[in-house]
């Protein structure tokens, strides 16, 4: 299938209009090369897209599906249009940045707000994603700042520290491991967990150290944040592991002890591949999330 935005304009025009020879002077085309380009979109698919009749054309149920697709396609693309007509003026950038489960729900909500307020013509695109495919990303030049676990390999990438990041186990009060003390996370696996979705950073990390123990976490159920997740471990759902700062904003009534594993106590780390050769608008956003 090979269509340009030329002939899905054309054949809203004919619809629009109801014959070839309209729609046809509507886009500003010859009859014959409009003729052409319809005859070649049908052909690519083997459908025909319209029933030609002595009043006219009218779409056959394929036609109406793709004047549907047409529409939206044609929408984006002058939004597209748009889009960078202001950036080829100038006025305006937008920074990629990728970061891990906690980064992005305990420590740059405000950060970013407070950045985007003070600079009108700056677009953030925030993705969160697990902290090794943050650095491949970085590596590949798909983004510009990445915030990291140090557990992972930064050795070819700039670092600049951005927050203490400890993790620690929840419980409810009436756990067994409650007055247990500083725990190994293997001891832990054996007890039922409330995990974060899926395809959070954290989540998929957790799970991964669990794997390198030689076991699974038994996740009962999962929440979509933190707070959920806390919530649920108040009321006895399960285990959790968490942020430190997570913990110290919450006012659910639980228990928390430090892991014993080095990559339990952890930092977040401010990445990319150069910072001096970043755009300005991504060394604005640089200098803004940097510790003072």
């Amino acid at each position: 299938m090979h269509f340009d935005l030329t002939d899905l304009r054309l054949y809203l025009n004919i619809l629009d209009t109801g014959n070839i020879t309209a729609g046809a002077s509507r886009t500003h085309l010859s009859l014959a090369a409009a003729s052409a380009r319809i005859r070649a979109m049908e052909a690519s698919l083997g459908i025909e897209f319209l029933q030609r009749g002595r009043r006219g054309v009218t779409p056959t149920p394929a036609g109406k599906a793709l004047a549907q697709h047409a529409r939206v396609l044609l929408q984006q693309a002058e939004r597209l249009q748009q889009d960078l007509a202001d950036y080829a003026k100038g006025v305006k950038g937008q920074v990629r940045l990728l970061c891990n489960t906690t980064a992005i729900t305990e420590y740059l909500p405000e950060l970013l707000a407070d950045f985007l307020r003070n600079h009108p013509n700056l677009d953030i695109d925030l993705q969160e994603l697990p902290s090794t495919r943050i650095t491949h990303a970085l590596r590949q030049g798909a983004a510009d700042l990445g915030i990291v676990s140090d557990a992972v390999d930064t050795g070819d990438l700039q670092t600049q520290a951005f927050r203490d990041d400890p993790l620690v186990l929840i419980l409810p009060s009436d756990h067994p491991l409650a007055d247990a003390g500083p725990v190994s996370f293997s001891d832990t696996l054996h007890h039922d967990y409330v995990g974060l979705g899926a395809n959070s950073a954290l989540a998929v990390y957790l799970e991964e150290q669990a794997l390198h123990a030689g076991l699974r976490m038994q996740i009962r159920i999962r929440a979509d944040g933190f707070d959920g997740v806390m919530r649920m471990v108040a009321r006895g759902a399960g285990l959790a592991i968490v942020p430190l700062a997570a913990v110290e904003r919450s006012p659910a009534p639980f228990k928390s002890i430090a892991l014993m594993e080095p990559w339990a106590k952890r930092k977040l780390l401010l990445c990319a591949r150069d910072f001096a050769t970043l755009p300005g608008y991504a060394q604005a956003l640089m200098r803004a999330l940097t510790l003072p």
